[in-house]
Order: C-alpha cells, then sequence, then structure tokens
C-alpha cells in the first residue's frame, strides 16, 4: 500500500491506495498516523478511494487510529469510501465511530465549521 500526505490548511490528508491488509498495509496506516501526531498534527482526513481491499486487520487500525488521535485532542475524518468497503464498514458497526464524507473538499470543508 501507498500512503500520499498532504497538509491544506490545517488539515492532514492521507491518501491510501492498494490493500490495507495484515501485515503491510495495516503497518504502513498505523506508521502514518503516528507520524502526523507525533508531529503534532491534530486534524486528519483519511481518503480512502484508492483502496481496493481492506481485512480486519486494516479496519482494526482505523479504529485504533480513531483512538490514537482522540487521546491527543485531535479529529480523524473519512473520505470517498468505496461503496464495498462502507458496506463492510457499516456491517462491523465501525462507520458510526467517524464522521464521513463523500469526498476529500466536503471533507476538507467539515473542519471549517
Amino acid at each position: 500500500m501507498k500512503i500520499s500526505t498532504r497538509d491544506v490548511g490545517n488539515v492532514t490528508v492521507l491518501g491510501l491506495k492498494g490493500k490495507v491488509t495484515i501485515g503491510s498495509g495495516d503497518v504502513a496506516l498505523r506508521e502514518a498516523i503516528d507520524s502526523a501526531v507525533s508531529s503534532g498534527k491534530k486534524n486528519l482526513l483519511v481518503d480512502l478511494g484508492g483502496v481496493s481491499k481492506m481485512d480486519s486487520s486494516g479496519l482494526g487500525e482505523l479504529v485504533a487510529a480513531h483512538n490514537t488521535v482522540t487521546e491527543k485532542n485531535g479529529t480523524i475524518k473519512l473520505a470517498n469510501i468505496p461503496s464495498k468497503l462502507y458496506n463492510i464498514m457499516g456491517v462491523a458497526r465501525i462507520i458510526s465511530v467517524f464522521d464521513v464524507f463523500d469526498d476529500v473538499d466536503e471533507g476538507l470543508g467539515s473542519f471549517n465549521q
């Protein structure tokens, strides 16, 4: 999996591309979140539009990321979730943990409200 990082105003956008699965993508996601938080980033938007597959380990990392960010008084939101992944997150009741947006621009706008 590849993760691109960019800052837009006071928001750090993490763009995920590829598989977020046990042993590879899950570790990359954890490291990207930890790096952002340890460098003082408080507002994170995770763009899941490029995710081709996510297993239970990847879902667990999203929940752990939520806990990590909120413990540091930050906010993490999700955008651009592929429909299959959205359905899985709904069944697992993970979707209710996050603010979710159809696209990155909508997600970015939510931080300015």
